[in-house]
C-alpha cells in the first residue's frame, strides 16, 4: 500500500500503475522535487485538496528526483507540474504554481468529465 501523509499518497516507481493508472477514481499528482521551491509553495494547497477531495479525488505527490523514470514517461520537463489521471490516461496538466482556485477549477473539470 502507498505511504501516505493524510489523504496525500507518496508515489513511487512501485506504486504508480496500482494508486493511478488502476484507480477507479480521478488522480491528481504534483510532481515536485526537494530543491524546489514553487514546489514548496503549492505543497500546503496539494495537501488540503488531498483532504477536501477524499473519495473523490486521489491526491499524491511524485518526487522527480527519486523516481524520474515516471517524470520522463510524462515529459516533465519543468516542475511544479500537476496531471490530473482519469481511467489511467492524463486528461489535464497544469505547469508552474497556481492558486489554490486555478487547481480547483482543473478538478472540477476532471470530476465533471
Amino acid at each position: 500500500m502507498a505511504e501516505t501523509t493524510g489523504d496525500l499518497l507518496t508515489i513511487t516507481d512501485q506504486n504508480f500503475d496500482a494508486e493511478v493508472i488502476k484507480s477507479n477514481v480521478p488522480v491528481m499528482i504534483d510532481f515536485w522535487a526537494e530543491w524546489c521551491g514553487p514546489c514548496k509553495m503549492i505543497a500546503p494547497i496539494v495537501k488540503e485538496i488531498a483532504t477536501e477531495y477524499s473519495g473523490k479525488l486521489k491526491v499524491g505527490k511524485l518526487d522527480v528526483d527519486a523516481y524520474g523514470s515516471i517524470a520522463q514517461r510524462y515529459r516533465i520537463l519543468s516542475i511544479p507540474t500537476v496531471m490530473f489521471f482519469k481511467n489511467g490516461e492524463v486528461v489535464s496538466t497544469m505547469v508552474g504554481a497556481a492558486p489554490k482556485k486555478e487547481i480547483v477549477k482543473h478538478i472540477d473539470k476532471v470530476l465533471q468529465a
